[in-house]
């Protein structure tokens, strides 16, 4: 018996969302991903002044804004040719890391943990422990997670004035020059977060997980503690995973992107690249990523370079099916996100479970994870490399010409390309990390990674339809960026 359902609005997920699914004996065969909110920015951008965006861009999220200021920033200081100073790198990637790491921790606990708290999973024997600790708004871990998330973002007072919507992030630097009594009181907000994280989140100090090297050392990791009670918050997620079997569910094509993120001195802490299955890490060719728009409620069908990209919608079209576009790398979908990262940096851990079971609902919480215990400390060596003596931002020029703004968002590659004649905007395109992971078909009808990721989906076993939810929050979408 054939049929199609409609899933969607979801809850607990940043914007509009929407899954089409195609069903045969229960088993889900196909999926049509829809992003029904058509947002409009890279048209208002038309005509104004390249710095105009840098207002309008980070207006895209409320959650994500920085890291659309970042790619902003980088995109006209690469038409201007300026450099920032070492001050302004610093800055910078300290204050992408802060929205970053929030993003991960708000993702774990306010997102994607109530779901296991639900009566579905009352036939697990640690579902009390689980109920009472991540039930949505009355958990236990709400009450730990809301104030630890709240000193750290205070980080972005020091460093963005303000955030979400920041106008500290410039093309030049950071307009937020730090003094040394700022330096001291951040180390100490930093001090507390990690201190979060080891005792209620992981367990363990952070150079401890950092460390884990194998699927093996990670089921050593959570099976140290046998009480349930006991139990750090993420060993509870590996509990559920294994119960569950949360590694063999949401396993797409097994392709991985990343632009690279926190550059300092030219050099990313977290490598640019891609992954392939059968070849391991390759280097990433910007040129070849392609925007399709066959199955797009936007005007035209021909794959063109975000460069040369346009972005007109139209309310009715044959065969189209979403406002989200479908960007391709050489033709092949890609997934982006923070597993992705840890892969292409060629963590250990971060590998060893991509070659034993790819890309699933499991490992890309691990990624979240890792980032966390890996990011901290690196914060902690930039407020000590900060020289509050020297400059923090340089003046810029602008020409015209064309310009690239590559970033890592926590959901992945952000991009920003633009065009800029006699000192105005002639085209601004950006391509964000759930344009990626939730695009449609393309004109090769190959599936989006979330919409391959659901086939497969066994219902009789999820008559609630509660493993699709797991899937979809796995990626952690941010829709509001998702169309622009």
């Amino acid at each position: 018996m054939s049929q199609r359902i409609t899933l969607g609005p979801f809850n607990r997920v940043e914007g509009d969302l929407e899954v089409h699914l195609d069903i045969e004996n229960n088993r889900v065969v196909s999926a049509q991903v829809n992003s029904p909110l058509y947002r409009g920015f890279e048209q208002m951008l038309l005509g104004k002044s390249p710095l105009d965006a840098l207002v309008m861009v980070p207006r895209i999220c409320g959650i994500c804004s920085v890291s659309q200021s970042v790619a902003s920033a980088g995109a006209i200081a690469a038409l201007s040719g300026v450099k920032p100073p070492r001050n302004g790198e610093l800055c910078r990637n300290l204050t992408l890391a802060a929205e970053n790491l929030a993003d991960h921790l708000s993702h774990f606990y306010l997102f994607f943990m109530p779901d296991f708290a639900r009566e579905h999973y009352r036939f697990l024997s640690g579902h009390d422990v689980i109920a009472q600790r991540f039930m949505a708004v009355k958990g236990s871990a709400v009450n730990d997670v809301l104030p630890a998330r709240a000193e750290f973002l205070h980080l972005m007072g020091y460093l963005a004035g303000k955030w979400p919507h920041t106008l500290s992030v410039q093309p030049g630097g950071s307009t937020r020059p730090l003094q040394a009594q700022e330096i001291l009181r951040m180390q100490l907000i930093l001090a507390n977060f990690r201190r979060f994280l080891e005792r209620t989140l992981l367990g363990c100090p952070l150079e401890v997980f950092s460390a884990l090297d194998s699927e093996q050392a990670l089921e050593s990791y959570w099976k140290s503690d046998e009480r349930l009670h006991d139990r750090a918050d993420f060993k509870h997620f590996l509990w559920l995973s294994e119960q569950l079997d949360l590694s063999g569910k949401g396993r797409a094509y097994d392709r991985l992107l990343s632009f690279g993120a926190y550059a300092l001195d030219n050099q990313n802490e977290f490598t640019r690249g891609i992954w392939l299955p059968g070849s391991g890490y390759q280097k990433l060719e910007i040129s070849a990523i392609q925007e399709e728009i066959s199955h797009s409620w936007l005007i035209g069908d021909i794959s063109r370079s975000p460069a040369k990209g346009q972005t007109q919608p139209v309310a009715e079209k044959e065969g189209a099916y979403s406002w989200c576009k479908a960007p391709r790398l050489a033709g092949m979908v890609m997934e982006t996100g923070a597993f992705a990262r840890q892969v292409i940096d060629g963590h250990p851990l971060a590998e060893n479970l991509m070659n034993n079971s790819g890309n699933n609902v499991r490992n890309r919480v691990v990624g979240r994870m890792l980032e966390l215990a890996r990011v901290v400390p690196l914060m902690q060596s930039w407020l000590q490399q900060i020289d509050t003596q020297a400059p923090f931002h340089h003046d810029i020029e602008l020409p015209d010409g064309d310009g690239i703004g590559l970033t890592e968002a926590a959901r992945g590659s952000l991009g920003h390309w633009i065009s800029v004649r006699k000192g105005k905007l002639t085209n601004y395109q950006i391509i964000a990390p759930t344009t990626w992971n939730f695009s449609p078909r393309d004109s090769q009808l190959q599936p989006g990674p979330l919409e391959k990721a659901l086939q497969g989906v066994n219902l009789n076993d999820d008559p609630q339809h509660i493993m699709i939810q797991h899937i979809v929050r796995s990626f952690d979408p941010c829709m509001v960026c998702t169309v622009h």
